[in-house]
């Protein structure tokens, strides 16, 4: 492990005085790998980029169908499909319950549309609206469900640690499928069927799925079985492609941050070739263009900060069934009015968690006057935040102060609904758990992933469980890991800076969590540069080697950035910049340290 800086504190002697330094990353070079059992076709750069990444084999960068880990591997999935099987065959009911993110929305769709393609009209959603209900299947949601006199439920995308929920529709004599990826608690509700990779006793190799990757697994494993009955014969129907619903499986898989495992990154893959080739949804078309994108050229990255926040805007500040409407719609005209709707309310929620990281970086820096230090696990709470932003606002600060964070909004009945976000080194569902092993009384209820989590206090408990929370990260987290890191691939040849590297790389992924797109470091020269969109640099960097000039783009680095050195260590990612026409290299700069 090579470290090439120690935190700035120094810079241009020039500068005005800036932020807060204490929490500047370090540019830390991956570690050199042996490549010799990659393929040796394969361009130098991505032999070097995949070993970095734990690719030890060729088998691995396998992106066709074929490389799936095959749906009979999914525990549960054969028993759900029975069930499913058994309802259409004798016509009955079939209620979706969704979660309100955005791999709940595309989940839901994808079960709508795949079991209508499969001969079976009755089948309906629901989706839970967040700031009445809360998440996941309660027994207030079974109520709701009741409403539908539904045959059957299936949950997707949540569901595992709905104990309560599962027991109500039994006793509503409503038998219960339950799809998921979460975490599960102690206990597994009474269902009919579990289908969940992380659940104990599942063999699925990838535990990495995400909520709509669980569901496309049963829908595969339905369809097996339906054929096998003889289902599709027997009335004249085709059996359906389920490769062309991968679009959907995409779009929730990379909005959901999930590792892109090779199994992940095969379903990503195929899916985002479908919607370069517009063979995809109307709504994601409609979404892409409302966020300026052109399909044609689109990566998993637009998927994640383009599409993605779109849809989860209306669950954040409306109701998600606008966003699984939008995914349903069958053209382009009906699917844009919903999208242009999707796009205000992603503004709106802009405006909001702008307005909400503001009041929260001045809560911290009172804190940082008086004791010069910051808790390592941080609480942060304020009477008028949104519910529906606080996960966004965790995100925020975690990622300026690289510390596990928990953002409370207050929900009603004297309760305080919670989102957590974690940094590396700290699985942030165990901590919660030991919370409440340490401290019975103190959450209401909890669950999540090792990165991201959700939970309810009692507003009374706010404090106690803020000092609780930073004791068991204290216990958990090593202090290195509250240094910031830039992780790097290192320099890369001059020769190979260039636009073929761009397209070359961009080919290469998908790119995503815990499969990053190549970051590369290097000093250049700073020729010129200037403000864009108030917050923004657009530089001219000169490469002192090469000899070449190269445009560079720093987003959101104003702030940390005032003034620029003339000279600087740069980490960034090679970018094909598409302009009135022509087509250029240019350096997309993740981070800029004075050199």
């Amino acid at each position: 492990m090579i470290l090439l800086a120690t935190e700035s504190r120094g810079g241009d002697v020039n500068a005005e005085p800036g932020p807060d330094t204490r929490w500047t990353p370090v540019i830390r070079r991956r570690e050199v790998v042996n490549e010799a059992a990659l393929p040796a076709d394969l361009p130098r750069v991505l032999r070097r980029v995949y070993a970095a990444r734990g690719v030890t084999d060729g088998a691995e960068l396998e992106r066709s169908l074929n490389g799936m880990i095959p749906p009979d591997r999914m525990t549960g999935a054969r028993e759900a499909a029975r069930l499913l099987a058994d309802l259409i065959e004798r016509g009955g009911r079939l209620l979706v319950v969704g979660d309100f993110d955005a791999d709940g929305a595309t989940s839901c769709a994808l079960c709508l549309l795949a079991i209508r393609a499969m001969g079976h009209a009755e089948v309906d959603f629901l989706v839970p609206n967040r700031f009445d209900y809360g998440y996941g299947m309660t027994p207030e949601i079974v109520e709701l469900a009741r409403e539908r006199a539904p045959d059957l439920i299936l949950t997707v995308d949540n569901g595992i640690s709905s104990i309560a929920g599962v027991a109500a529709a039994n006793a509503a004599g409503i038998p219960v499928i339950v799809t998921d990826h979460h975490l599960p608690g102690s206990a597994l509700p009474t269902a009919a069927a579990i289908v969940n990779p992380n659940a104990p006793d599942n063999e699925f190799p990838s535990k990495a799925a995400a909520g709509v990757g669980v569901a496309f697994y049963v829908l595969l494993a339905l369809r097996a079985e339906l054929q096998r009955r003889g289902w599709f014969e027997g009335r004249g129907l085709r059996p359906p492609n389920m490769a062309q619903f991968l679009d959907l499986v995409a779009l929730g898989t990379v909005a959901d941050v999930v590792p892109l495992d090779r199994n992940n990154r095969i379903l990503v893959h195929q899916g985002l070739m479908r919607i370069r080739a517009g063979d995809c949804r109307p709504g994601i078309l409609a979404l892409l263009e409302a966020a300026g994108r052109d399909h044609r050229r689109v990566q998993a990255a637009d998927m994640g900060f383009a599409v993605g926040p779109r849809l989860n805007a209306a669950g954040r500040l409306d109701d998600m069934t606008r966003g699984i409407a939008c995914l349903l719609a069958e053209s382009i005209e009906e699917a844009r009015p919903l999208a242009r709707e999707l796009d205000g309310l992603n503004r709106d929620r802009r405006r909001i968690e702008q307005e909400m990281q503001e009041e929260a970086e001045r809560i911290l820096a009172g804190w940082l006057a008086d004791e010069d230090s910051l808790a390592w696990g941080l609480c942060l709470f304020r009477e008028d935040w949104h519910q529906g932003v606080i996960g966004i606002l965790a995100s925020r600060i975690k990622e300026r102060y690289h510390r596990p964070v928990i953002a409370f909004a207050a929900a009603g009945d004297d309760t305080l609904k919670g989102s957590a976000r974690s940094i590396p080194g700290l699985h942030i569902r165990d901590a919660l758990d030991r919370v409440a092993a340490r401290h019975p009384r103190l959450l209401q209820k909890f669950g999540g992933h090792a990165m991201a989590a959700g939970m309810s206090i009692a507003r009374e408990d706010f404090e106690a469980f803020s000092r609780a929370f930073d004791e068991v990260v204290r216990e958990l987290l090593d202090p290195e890991a509250l240094q910031p890191l830039v992780d790097s691939d290192g320099a890369i040849p001059a020769e190979e800076l260039n636009l073929e590297t761009a397209r070359l790389i961009a080919d290469a992924g998908p790119w995503g969590q815990a499969f990053p797109e190549p970051l590369f470091d290097d000093c250049f020269e700073i020729r010129s540069g200037r403000i864009v969109g108030e917050r923004h640099w657009k530089l001219l960097l000169h490469h002192p080697e090469s000899g070449q000039s190269i445009d560079g783009i720093a987003f959101n680095a104003v702030e940390r950035h005032p003034r620029l050195p003339q000279r600087a260590r740069v980490a960034y990612r090679l970018d094909v910049n598409e302009w009135r026409g022509q087509v250029a290299l240019q350096l997309r700069i993740e981070h800029m340290e004075p050199a």
